[in-house]
């Protein structure tokens, strides 16, 4: 059978949620089913319109069950072109890439997860016995610039794929997403949970100044033993920024350094400390009064 849209998702459903079975050898009643197991309208639907797409017959849908159907002849297709589709034996087709991105998705609307603990946790998760098949998804998803992790569990004969941090995941849903809705609604959350560190620097002047002057009054600092002007940020970006900003508009030259914290953290730090320049920091209003009285320069 030739790899397409319609069966690269099919194939993918299958091996996650579905069965593709024959009777035993020893049983003399034959049957051949092909099914997908799983609760969610939208899935199961969509399994269905794909199948027919393909084998020219519809599959019998049982609504928050399954969608199954019985046919020798497309048993003896599916398995005669990608072999066994039980949970320890199941493979990825060679495809390109287009055609891995909707296999994943299909995949991962069944077995995948996705957790949101605020700041503290987020991640798409799979489990499954079948190692090999996770290590062609952890490949699969390496190609589309996602890393991910496998890892066996220590109580059971179990491997989990995880995908951390907010790059891959946003990665994972512009290259592959979710048709499930809820999985899908979970994956923009946990997206939206992570803290933007970047500043969003206006382009209209009056707003510029505003948004300088407001992120110096709540977040600059004067070191009182020898009268600097501080202000921090992990991103570098935005201090260059800031940095070009103030000279611009205000004729301010001001210093960036790089620093580490007493573990190790990397931080940068923008420091204006000649007299001058902290004189026009007073000048343009840029200074909140517990920031002037530190310096004590008079305006």
């Amino acid at each position: 059978m030739k790899l397409d849209a319609n069966l690269a998702s099919v194939h993918a459903y299958l091996c996650a949620d579905g069965y593709v079975i024959k009777n035993p050898k020893d049983q003399k009643f034959n049957y051949y089913h092909i099914g997908f197991r799983n609760t969610n309208e939208v899935l199961l639907k969509d399994f269905q319109i794909k199948f027919e797409k393909i084998f020219g017959i519809k599959p019998h849908l049982v609504l928050g069950e399954r969608c199954r159907i019985g046919s020798k002849q497309i048993y003896e297709k599916l398995t005669n072109s990608f072999g066994s589709f039980y949970s320890w034996h199941w493979k990825m087709p060679e495809m390109d890439e287009n055609l891995s991105k909707l296999w994943l998705k299909s995949y991962y609307d069944c077995d995948g997860w996705v957790t949101c603990k605020s700041h503290k946790n987020r991640h798409i998760g799979l489990d499954s016995v079948n190692e090999h098949g996770l290590i062609q998804i952890k490949n699969s998803l390496e190609k589309l610039g996602i890393k991910s992790k496998i890892k066996k569990r220590n109580d059971r004969n179990i491997f989990s794929l995880m995908i951390f941090g907010k790059d891959n995941l946003v990665n994972f849903s512009k290259n592959i997403g979710f048709l499930h809705p809820d999985k899908n609604n979970k994956l923009n959350e946990s997206i939206n949970d992570f803290i933007n560190y970047y500043w969003n620097f206006p382009t209209e002047k009056d707003k510029l100044v505003n948004f300088i002057r407001k992120l110096i009054f709540n977040n600059g600092r004067i070191n009182k033993s020898n009268r600097i002007f501080r202000l921090i940020s992990n991103k570098e970006d935005n201090l260059i920024n800031l940095k070009n900003e103030l000279n611009k508009l205000f004729n301010i030259e001001c210093k960036i350094n790089k620093r580490k914290n007493g573990i190790g953290t990397i931080y940068f730090e923008l420091n204006i400390n000649r007299r001058e320049e902290l004189k026009k920091l007073i000048d343009n209003n840029l200074l909140n009064k517990e920031q002037r009285k530190w310096l004590n320069l008079k305006k």
